[in-house]
């Protein structure tokens, strides 16, 4: 059974076709128009060993908001899809990721249900052209539409780049440990038998 899923988001502000394969290799391509959010996708592809393929153009005259939270909640939505019912997954997953000077925890259930904790401030408002504030946002918007608990802890770390970098491998290590089959079981995972 394959766990792929396409979604297409058309709004006022921005226009999308993204797709994934869960039991990828990390290829495809992503094309967002905003240079930083396309190498933070390449390494969250890496990571998580999903193959993701991001097409948008949106409203940059006014600012990468719109097409970011529009690309968390587009890659949300192909996750939720792709997992189906969820039997059979490990639901679970958590990485503690050192890079550099960071160290960044993130911890998932894919359970069916949103909740959202993110302790993982950046001073710097910039990286490049890019608010900082965006990479929460982003996360935030992709475990509201993945129906996901997602939790990212920053132990440490001064470089703006290095934490932004830090949260999105941390994330597809624990994505890619929680959406992995279970070799050991095809149900469920869990005792309500339904998720």
């Amino acid at each position: 059974m394959t766990r792929t899923a396409s979604v297409d988001r058309k709004t006022g502000e921005t226009d999308i076709q993204l797709s994934i394969d869960l039991d990828g290799e990390g290829s495809g391509t992503r094309e967002s128009g905003i240079g930083f959010l396309d190498h933070m996708l390449d390494l969250f592809a890496k990571h998580a060993l999903i193959d993701l393929r991001v097409a948008a153009v949106g409203d940059l005259h006014v600012d990468d908001h719109h097409t970011c939270e529009d690309i968390g909640i587009a890659l949300g939505q192909a996750m939720d899809q792709a997992l189906g019912d969820r039997a059979g997954i490990r639901r679970y997953g958590h990485f503690t990721l050192p890079m550099d000077e960071c160290l960044v925890t993130a911890a998932v259930d894919l359970g069916g249900r949103y909740a959202f904790e993110y302790q993982a401030p950046i001073a710097a408002t910039k990286i490049g052209t890019f608010d900082t504030e965006l990479v929460e946002h982003f996360w935030q918007s992709f475990a509201a539409n993945s129906k996901c608990n997602l939790h990212v802890v920053l132990h440490h770390g001064r470089n703006a780049h290095h934490i932004a970098e830090c949260v999105f491998k941390s994330v597809a290590r624990a994505v890619r440990m929680a959406a992995e089959n279970d070799p050991r079981s095809n149900a469920i995972p869990s005792t309500k038998g339904v998720l």
